[in-house]
């Protein structure tokens, strides 16, 4: 993270805060020119008077310290080597110059306030029997301790600062990564729900729809075609239990049915020929079987193909074509005549972007296309994933 700007650490100023650095700087100018100030008056009035003018101009400056700190801070320590009164002021400037820890700013400010001092100190009219060596290193000592200060107090703001963005970026990261895990979870029920529900449901809708239309069936016969349906229906049940069954479990476990793999393909591919349609299954695996969660992309994408196919185009014969290895990753081929007309069933064009989420996620891709007057489905997956 790049090192913050002075501007971005320093609390605003309230009137409160206004007050207690005021008092402040009214402490500190009365200790140093309360000592001299009867002597100005005895015996140089003229100091008196430039050192309130000079003091008065100080506290009205000191208010632009976070605007121009070195200035402000350079010209107040220039002024105390006049005024006792504007040492307040000067002290109150070299400390907000210090927290900004710059070092030749902080060194140049540090230097001026060291001189003036030293020579507020020469030229005031009271005796002083103290040897300058002595007054130089306590003016030292002083200089020294009040731009500590500021630096500590500068880089106590940017801790506090930085732990206070640090922990507003953890939270704001912290609910975007759950929005996006809840969204992915939604994406993920989604897909599930679709490709376990919508090969049952376009059954029953088909079987219904047949017989909605046949009026030339027997009682036994209808019969029979709603035994059929009933028979869909209890399979779409068995399937969403299974489904809601892996949503409940906390270890992604099912509790249920298993989910599909390849080598249930054979029994989709069977059903869907008792259920009246062509369909041909090339499986150019030569007897390898590719790994489970490979294997149940597969199923939900020859799923998914069947029943488009069924939808869109009953009757038609549907060649699947499995083919790949190891090295090149199992390929997926699904043809069909395109159909005529709308769908009888419903439909909500979802089914093949779930695929698509799904595939993308397992490092493949799926794509459909038209070639002539077939509907091709075409889909790659890496075989380790």
């Amino acid at each position: 993270m790049e090192e913050p700007r002075p501007e971005q650490y320093q609390p605003p100023l309230r009137w409160n805060s206004h007050a207690w650095r005021l008092a402040l700087c009214v402490g500190i100018s009365l200790l140093v020119w309360v000592p001299v100030a009867e002597a100005q008056a005895e015996r140089y009035p003229l100091f008196l008077v430039l050192d309130l003018g000079l003091g008065a101009i100080a506290y009205v400056l000191v208010f632009w310290r976070r605007r121009w700190p070195f200035a402000i801070a350079v010209i107040l320590g220039v002024m105390s080597l006049f005024s006792g009164i504007a040492a307040g002021p000067g002290t109150l400037a070299a400390v907000s110059l210090a927290t900004r820890r710059r070092l030749v700013p902080i060194v140049i400010a540090g230097v001026v306030a060291l001189v003036a001092g030293q020579g507020y100190t020469d030229m005031q009219p009271y005796p002083n029997d103290d040897p300058v060596w002595l007054t130089f290193a306590f003016s030292t000592v002083i200089t020294i301790g009040i731009m500590g200060w500021g630096m500590f107090i500068g880089s106590r703001r940017e801790l506090m600062w930085t732990l206070e963005n640090r922990a507003i970026r953890a939270e704001t990261e912290q609910e975007l990564r759950s929005e996006q895990a809840r969204g992915n979870e939604r994406s993920r029920i989604a897909r599930e729900m679709h490709d376990v529900l919508a090969h049952r449901i376009s059954q029953i809708s088909m079987h219904s729809g047949a017989l909605a239309f046949r009026s030339d069936l027997d009682a036994d016969a209808l019969r029979e075609g709603i035994a059929e349906i009933h028979g869909h229906a209890n399979d779409a049940l068995t399937d969403l239990r299974g489904v809601l069954g892996v949503l409940r479990d906390e270890d992604g476990r099912l509790t249920h049915q298993p989910q599909p793999t390849y080598d249930d393909l054979p029994d989709l591919v069977a059903e869907a020929r008792t259920l009246g349609m062509h369909v041909e299954f090339n499986d150019l695996l030569d007897g390898q079987s590719p790994p489970e969660i490979v294997g149940r992309t597969l199923y939900r994408i020859v799923q998914e193909g069947l029943t488009n196919a069924r939808k869109h185009a009953p009757g038609a014969l549907v060649t699947v074509e499995v083919s790949g290895g190891p090295d090149t990753g199992v390929d997926v081929v699904m043809r069909n005549p395109l159909g005529f007309g709308r769908s009888v069933a419903p439909t909500s064009g979802l089914g093949l972007i779930g695929l698509s989420e799904r595939t993308l996620l397992r490092g493949g891709h799926l794509k459909h296309r038209r070639e002539g007057a077939e509907f091709v489905l075409h889909g790659w997956i890496p075989w380790a994933v």
